[in-house]
C-alpha cells in the first residue's frame, strides 16, 4: 500500500450541498481511500451523490486506484443541469 498523502477534497454543486463545505483536507493513498473518508465524514447524503460524480485530480479524470500525492486536489463534480430555456 502507498503512503497516505495530504490532499484537498473539493466539492461542487450537489456534492457541496451534501457536505455543507466547499473543500476540506484529508489523508489518503488513493482516490478510493479519499472517497471512503468523505463518505464516512458526510454519510448517506454524500454517498447518494458520489456514484454520479466525475472525479478529477489535477484536472485529469481519476479512477479509484489513482495514487495521490501531497498537495493533490481531488475534485468531485456531480452532473450539472442547466442551459438556456
Amino acid at each position: 500500500m502507498s503512503a497516505r498523502a495530504a490532499v484537498t477534497l473539493r466539492y461542487w454543486a450537489a456534492a457541496r450541498a451534501a457536505t455543507g463545505v466547499a473543500e476540506e483536507s484529508c489523508q489518503a493513498a488513493t482516490v478510493a481511500e479519499a472517497l471512503d473518508e468523505a463518505g464516512r465524514r458526510h454519510g448517506d447524503r454524500l454517498l447518494r451523490v458520489l456514484p454520479g460524480c466525475a472525479v478529477l485530480v489535477g484536472s485529469v479524470r481519476a479512477h479509484p486506484h489513482t495514487v495521490l500525492h501531497d498537495g493533490d486536489v481531488v475534485e468531485l463534480l456531480p452532473p450539472f443541469a442547466g442551459g438556456s430555456a
